[in-house]
């Protein structure tokens, strides 16, 4: 047994609607879209999807795990049981163990011995981490570029040798930590014309080894595919924007149809009572509209963001008081047209009660406006809200958010870090633009002049 019944001119509409490609597209990509965001967690978070360590598996993705746990080190004047295991990390020190042990091995042939003590200096060759497509959450600072080298420079003014080249194959600079391993690095840092003040940070500005180019600035930094996986680059907070962009998109989206449900079906049913009913409900509610109209929306927001922390239902709660007015008119107009056909009259007739009337026989055939405007309704929803949080009324900080985003890419001192623009402008861009095809298809397909439903 169905539990949808759809009558033949429903399902001749939704063929239309299959056979305008751009808008049927369009429909599957955007909720492709909304889906991957529902799963943001396992696309791009901090946290390991899985951990094999010691024969045993582990998930991490919703649960706290401390660096005891994995046997990871601490920094400085912390111990491991205080902090969480930075999983990217983790994942990078057990792969050098591996590329180590297998160097090693090679050298040492065969002796058992020799294997022996490499089994004990590697215990975690044998273990795995699985992290996210993009390894980092919104939230997270990653000021690695202007750590690293210092840090392999310490660990080389103190003889360590070993420390500072497994610190450059954790960070996938394979030509730094070859010329570390072999000793040429302090032939090249002592020649000048590679590094002008004689350290690792002076051979990175010069440009004499091009693996290191990038390193040493702060953030905002470029796209990097190689080192630390930040796709779009990061912030000014030193945040992944490629993680910002996905939880700022599911933000987005789900505000946006969260409102336009709200407005639509609230506007739906007061602009059809008013057409319908007429008389005193249409002339009070009418009053009650001209003067929400009239009312300034984004003072009403600033003056509640003064006074309360803005929510993501907060957002929408406000904004709803306004978003179901426009539809209103509409939905009225097309009532008092549709309410004087002899099929409205033939089930008075009959007999039939008003909410029959008006919404089993009356709003089927007045879906244009409806169908027309939903569309842009969730582009309005989707701009307002960008707006409130390029103002700083939105959504409050560090919420990712595609305003904010913009806010960033704006400021004087961002003008020349494209990806921060293109990114957001970007995203913003191909959504509404999918929103609009699928409003377009949409209207096009249930167009009532070509299955009109008079019943």
């Amino acid at each position: 047994m169905a539990w949808i019944t759809l009558d033949p001119i429903t399902k001749r509409r939704f063929a239309r609607f299959r056979h305008i490609r751009r808008g049927y597209y369009s429909f599957l990509i955007l909720t492709v879209a909304i889906i991957l965001s529902i799963f943001a967690p396992f696309l791009a978070e901090s946290r390991a999807l899985a951990v094999w360590y010691n024969g045993r598996p582990y998930f991490p993705t919703f649960q706290f795990m401390n660096m005891a746990t994995f046997g990871q080190t601490p920094p400085e004047g912390w111990t491991a049981n205080d902090l969480e295991t930075e999983y990217l990390r983790l994942q990078r020190e057990w792969q050098v163990e591996r590329y180590l042990y297998d160097r090693e091995s090679r050298q040492s042939g065969n002796n058992p011995q020799a294997v022996a003590a490499l089994n004990a200096k590697y215990p975690n060759r044998s273990n795995y981490v699985v992290m996210p497509v993009i390894p980092w959450d919104p939230y997270q600072s990653d000021f690695w570029y202007n750590e690293l080298l210092p840090d392999i420079q310490t660990r080389l003014n103190a003889g360590d040798r070993p420390g500072a080249e497994k610190i450059a194959r954790e960070g996938r600079l394979d030509e730094l930590a070859d010329d570390i391993s072999n000793g040429s690095i302090f032939t090249i840092l002592m020649d000048r014309r590679k590094s002008p003040s004689g350290d690792l940070q002076g051979l990175a500005r010069s440009g004499a080894m091009p693996s290191l180019s990038g390193l040493g600035a702060v953030p905002p930094t470029a796209p990097d595919l190689t080192h630390r996986n930040h796709y779009f680059g990061t912030d000014a907070g030193g945040r992944d924007v490629a993680s910002r962009l996905l939880y700022g998109f599911r933000i987005s989206i789900f505000f946006a149809l969260f409102l336009t449900l709200i407005g639509q079906v609230i506007g739906t049913i007061i602009g059809s009572l008013q057409g319908y009913l007429g008389g005193r409900f249409d002339l009070i509610s009418q009053r009650i509209i001209e003067i929400l109209i009239s009312i300034p929306f984004l003072y009403v927001v600033i003056i509640l963001a003064a006074l309360f922390a803005p929510t993501f239902w907060m957002l929408v709660l406000i904004m709803a008081i306004f978003q179901w007015i426009s539809i209103t008119f509409y939905m009225r107009t097309e009532m008092y047209r549709e309410k004087t056909r002899e099929y409205c009259l033939a089930a008075k007739s009959y007999g039939a009660s008003h909410w029959r009337i008006v919404f089993r026989h009356l709003l089927p055939n007045c879906l244009t406006p409806l169908v027309t405007f939903t569309p842009f309704a969730v582009v309005g929803a989707i701009f307002a809200l960008t707006g409130l949080d390029y103002l700083g009324y939105g959504l409050p900080a560090p919420t990712p958010s595609w305003g904010e985003m913009m806010d960033q890419a704006l400021e004087l001192d961002n003008r020349d870090k494209l990806w921060l623009t293109f990114a957001p402008f970007g995203a913003i861009t191909i959504t509404l633009v999918l929103v609009v095809f699928i409003g377009e298809s949409v209207r096009e397909a249930f167009d009532p002049k070509q299955y009109a439903k008079y019943e």
